[in-house]
């Protein structure tokens, strides 16, 4: 059942991009709203008594209260995110693996020279 606020539609500060209600009041976690949903929309309307209808006070202090992780903190679990799944992906894998080895000839090459001018 579509309600009068799921047509409602913003710019997102977090992707950049705009996006309906519906998607605030679903992406955070366990399908729970997204911690910027009270600072996104209570200009356009009450959203924080739209909220206390519908959750339970428990649930609804616990998305009023949240705080969003350090940037850095983020960061770093997409980075890590990021090379579990090159490492599982059996293509990517032995591309990274190739593109990585060192190449013997290069640094002995370097030692070589580096060596020459030293002398």
């Amino acid at each position: 059942m579509i309600q009068p606020n799921d047509r409602l539609r913003r710019r997102c500060p977090r992707l950049g991009s705009d996006v309906g209600f519906p998607y605030c009041r679903t992406v955070g976690e366990n399908g729970l709203p997204c911690w910027k949903v009270f600072d996104c929309w209570w200009e356009i309307f009450d959203v924080v008594a739209y909220f206390k209808c519908r959750l339970d006070p428990e649930t609804f202090e616990r998305i009023a209260n949240t705080q969003p992780k350090p940037k850095i903190t983020s960061l770093l679990e997409l980075v890590e995110q990021a090379k579990k799944r090159v490492a599982e992906d059996p293509v990517t894998r032995s591309e990274v693996r190739r593109k990585c080895k060192p190449n013997r000839d290069v640094h002995q090459a370097h030692e070589d020279t580096h060596q020459s001018n030293e002398q």
